[in-house]
Parts: C-alpha cells; structure tokens; sequence
C-alpha cells in the first residue's frame, strides 16, 4: 500500500487494475488517500481508478477462464464460494452490480464470471456502471468539501452506495419482471373459435 501510494497517480492506476484481478486490498484506500491530500484533483483521481478497474477487469475474467475454481478456493471460505457461485448463477448481472459498487472484493465476481463463461461485454458493461458509482461518488465528495470529506466518506459513501444499489436493483427487478411476463404471455397460445369451412364445387356438364 505505501509502495502504491508513494507512485501516486500511477499506484492508483495500478491498484485499481490488480483490485479486480487478484488484489485483496480494494482500490479506494489509495484513492481516499491521494484525494485527501489533492482535494482539487479528486475527479481525476477517479478517472484514473475507474479507467483501471476497467482494464483489469477482463484480465481478471481471463484468469477465470483459465482456472478461476482453483483460484477461488484459495482466496475464499467454501461457503462463501458456494454461496457467491450460487448467486452469480441466479442472478448474474444483480451479483455483478453489487459486487461492483459494495465493499465485497470486486475481484470475486471477475474471476466467476470467466468461470461460469458469462458474456465478458455485459461484465464489463455492469462493472463500468457500478465502479462508475462508487469512484465517482468519493471523487465528487472530495472536490465539493475538501479535506472535510474524509470524515463524511463512511456515512455519505454508505448510504449513497446503498441507496443507488436499492435503485439499480429496482429497476433491474423491473425489468426482469416484464420480460418475464412478456415471455409468460408469448407462451400462451391464442384461443381461436371454429372455423366454418365451405367447400363450393361448381361444375358443368
């Protein structure tokens, strides 16, 4: 972490890359760090840890490709395997949003979705939207207050996180709703009354 710091700039973009590959210290340590001492440069420090969970993120799917089982089991409990490999085959997309702007180690669902051959664009797709979240939200928090952010980022980052999550979750639950009922709908076939058939032979002799 100090080795990260001391680089600056490039540590944050190094840190946010690993974070969603293999590292197990989350990327917004440095970039609570750096803001607090660049309150100015707070936007485009989350640029930068944005622009690298990006990048890491299909390295991170690659090595799940790869070997992600094995690669898991070393880094997590069992049940905690079974229970995030559980909710990733259930709900993709929904394990993908919070994985991605909550503290659970982003890493994990990278990693599973190369294991479970998800589609790695809507990884990517989700995973830009959720971080967008989360390094944006702490960026904008230090620009607007400075310094004073550091003592705001627990509460407001928690509750902002949680209530953009209450309102991703929403309307992908919405949206999973309706397609289902359009689906329900599309798999019942019409009902059709009898058809009166009359067959008119006309000939002559």
């Amino acid at each position: 972490m100090d080795f990260l710091r001391n680089l600056g700039d490039i540590g944050l973009f190094i840190h946010a890359m690993i974070d969603a590959i293999i590292f197990p210290i989350p990327a917004l340590f440095s970039q609570l760090s750096l803001s607090a001492l660049s309150p100015d440069r707070a936007i485009w420090l989350a640029t930068i840890g944005f622009v690298g969970c990006l990048i890491g993120t299909p390295i991170g799917y690659g090595i799940g490709k790869a070997s992600g089982h094995l690669v898991l089991t070393k880094i997590m409990k069992k049940k905690w395997y079974d229970s995030a490999t559980a909710l990733f085959t259930k709900h993709g997309e929904a394990a993908i949003l919070v994985g991605a702007f909550t503290p659970i180690p982003f890493k994990i669902f990278t990693i599973l979705s190369g294991c479970m051959n998800y589609p790695l664009w809507k990884l990517i797709s989700y995973a830009a939207l959720g971080r967008a979240v989360k390094f944006y939200t702490v960026g904008v928090l230090f620009y607007v207050y400075g310094r004073a952010a550091e003592n705001m980022v627990d509460s407001v980052l928690t509750i902002i996180l949680l209530s953009v999550g209450a309102l991703i979750g929403g309307i992908w639950l919405t949206v999973r709703l309706i397609k289902k009922r359009r689906k329900q709908r599309s798999e019942v076939p019409a009902v059709q009354g009898p058809k009166d058939s009359i067959d008119v032979t006309a000939g002559e002799e």
